[in-house]
């Protein structure tokens, strides 16, 4: 796939910036000049690539297209500042609506199957990466950029700059999705409470260890039960020791999907994704694209010991340690509710929302200094004790350019310049600053996120190391996302509501998951609908045939080992000596 992409841009010729007085190049200056800075090109490079870009864009002035994605300050900047630079630089006007990232997949999912064109692109999660190159709605961007679309793809994309593309390619190679910005899910915590020498002597006399980052999940059980129930008030205000949420909405779901399980340890050795069995439990072998089962009973891992733990934990941390108010947010409430400032540690913070946590204290975030400086900071997650080195310990969202069939080559051709303009070197450095969504590598190494990286609570390091690789997104396992996904977030609803067990939960839901697979594989059976790549389930079999033999992992004696934390200042000296 590299190679073709490369031999395309070799036969392409870079055109350099000659003053030529094209319709956009004054607009481009000006906005060189007074927006996009910094960036890691220089001006004349800049100028270039955006010479590029108007004369690339020529046959389409004047048109309007309609694009959507979820609403992250990185997308609100694209919608709000971006689409009027693009239009005024290219000529076309851009559309780009934001909606919740459910209304997004939905969205997705409904012109996949009624081939009506809603929107010319999307920025959609690469957990669709086993559906898109499945189902065959989506442009095969690999083979778009050789040919159809050959004449509107930039000579300066620079493809292998973007970190995030192993997770936007396909079983077969090939690329269908363009990153556009990406975020973890990381381990954070409030360095100055963990740095206090009164409560690092208590927890050291109460537990017989050290606070500091944990490293399992028992460390970070007993962490949140010290803040919460022996610190429990710091200068007058109540604290908590856990924030998490428990809404039950689609968010509930991707709370699960987006790799709780594996970091419990429920999934197999691997990255980017475990094989033979992957985050969410389904079961594909090593060299096949049929996913085989998600239940227990069929090699999964859906409802196995380590996946029921991983639902427990929650639950129970969440009734224990969490803010009362918790068990009623959803994802967009939870994540900006600690700059509150009266929770100790999140075990399960998305740097998505990186830019609430670095606003000044003046709009109300009280988990900085008065200089702006972060009292807290980013670690790497802690593991539960299924965990296993080579697995995969948490997870990164990739929000990606997609473009599907169902659009007309037109507007597929100016919506695919505006997917390059929003992710181009001359733009990417200061929407980087903006919304703190790094995609690609110049990016997060450019000089002005060093001197930046202090106030950032560690993220940029995180992004400078090679630890980046061992939190990645859904993989190809999943055949269908937007069908499975919705399964999830009702039956662990139901766990938070006390209407069923997680062991309950989780079988109704290893079940229905092989149910609608069961389904898939008969229509990919009878009409090729997933390219002869859709799931060829195993006959069902007794428990004991699977656990701790090739399947699910056998339930542990003891699920809480002795707690193991680990100095954060190590941490990071580790990620910068990579």
């Amino acid at each position: 796939m590299k190679q073709r992409f490369l031999s395309a841009v070799a036969a392409a010729a870079v055109l350099a910036y000659s003053g030529a007085a094209y319709a956009g190049m004054e607009e481009a200056e000006m906005w060189i000049d007074n927006e996009f800075q910094p960036s890691v090109l220089s001006k004349d490079e800049q100028m270039s690539e955006m010479e590029w870009f108007v004369q690339a864009s020529e046959p389409f002035r004047g048109m309007e297209i309609n694009v959507l994605s979820e609403g992250i300050p990185t997308h609100e900047y694209e919608s709000r500042v971006l689409t009027k630079a693009f239009e005024e630089i290219t000529g076309i006007k851009v559309n780009h609506q934001i909606l919740g990232e459910g209304e997004v997949v939905q969205a997705v999912q409904t012109q996949m199957q009624t081939n009506r064109n809603l929107y010319d692109a999307y920025v959609n999660d690469s957990d669709l990466i086993g559906t898109h190159s499945r189902l065959q709605a989506a442009v095969n961007l690999t083979d778009w950029m050789a040919g159809a679309g050959k004449d509107v793809t930039s000579p300066t994309l620079d493809l292998e700059d973007f970190m995030g593309l192993s997770f936007t390619t396909g079983p077969d190679g090939d690329l269908y999705q363009l990153p556009d910005q990406q975020f973890a899910n990381l381990y954070w915590f409030r360095k100055d409470w963990f740095d206090n020498p009164d409560y690092q002597a208590r927890f050291k006399e109460k537990y017989g260890y050290d606070l500091g980052v944990p490293v399992n999940w028992s460390a970070y059980e007993d962490i949140a039960d010290f803040f919460t129930n022996d610190v429990k008030e710091i200068d007058d205000v109540q604290v908590f020791g856990h924030m998490d949420y428990g809404k039950r909405a689609p968010d509930l779901g991707w709370r699960m999907t987006d790799a709780w399980l594996s970091m419990a340890g429920a999934g197999s050795v691997g990255l980017p994704n475990g094989k033979p069995i992957d985050e969410w439990g389904i079961r594909m072998e090593e060299g096949s694209c049929n996913p085989a089962g998600a239940s227990v009973s069929r090699g999964g891992g859906t409802n196995g010991p380590a996946a029921v733990y991983a639902i427990r934990k929650w639950d129970e941390w969440l009734r224990a340690y969490a803010p009362p108010a918790a068990a009623d947010y959803d994802f967009y409430q939870s994540l900006p509710a600690l700059s509150q400032g009266n929770v100790a540690q999140q075990i399960f913070w998305y740097t998505a929302f990186l830019a609430d946590m670095v606003k000044p204290r003046s709009e109300g975030n009280n988990t900085v200094d008065e200089e702006g400086m972060p009292l807290w900071r980013a670690a790497p997650s802690p593991h539960g004790p299924y965990w296993e080195k080579g697995q995969k310990v948490g997870y990164q969202d990739v929000g990606s350019w997609t473009i599907l069939k169902s659009t007309p080559e037109d507007r597929a051709k100016a919506a695919w310049l505006y997917a390059q303009f929003v992710t181009s070197k001359t733009v990417d450095t200061k929407k980087s600053h903006v919304g703190l969504t790094f995609a690609r590598d110049s990016t997060v190494r450019h000089g002005s996120f060093t001197e930046r990286a202090a106030a950032l609570g560690g993220v940029v390091e995180f992004y400078r190391s090679p630890d980046r690789e061992m939190w990645t997104p859904t993989g190809v396992n999943v055949p269908d996302y937007p069908k499975l996904a919705q399964l999830w977030w009702q039956q662990i609803g139901d766990v938070n509501s006390g209407a069923f067990t997680p062991q309950e939960a989780m079988d109704r839901l290893a079940e229905e998951m092989d149910t609608i697979m069961a389904r898939m594989q008969r229509a990919d059976e009878a009409n090729d609908t997933y390219g002869g790549c859709g799931p060829r389930l195993n006959e069902p079999k007794d428990a004991s045939e699977w656990l701790g033999k090739g399947g699910a992992k056998a339930k542990l004696e003891n699920e809480k080992p002795q707690g193991v934390t680990v100095k954060y200042e190590d941490l990071i000296a580790g990620w910068s000596e990579n």
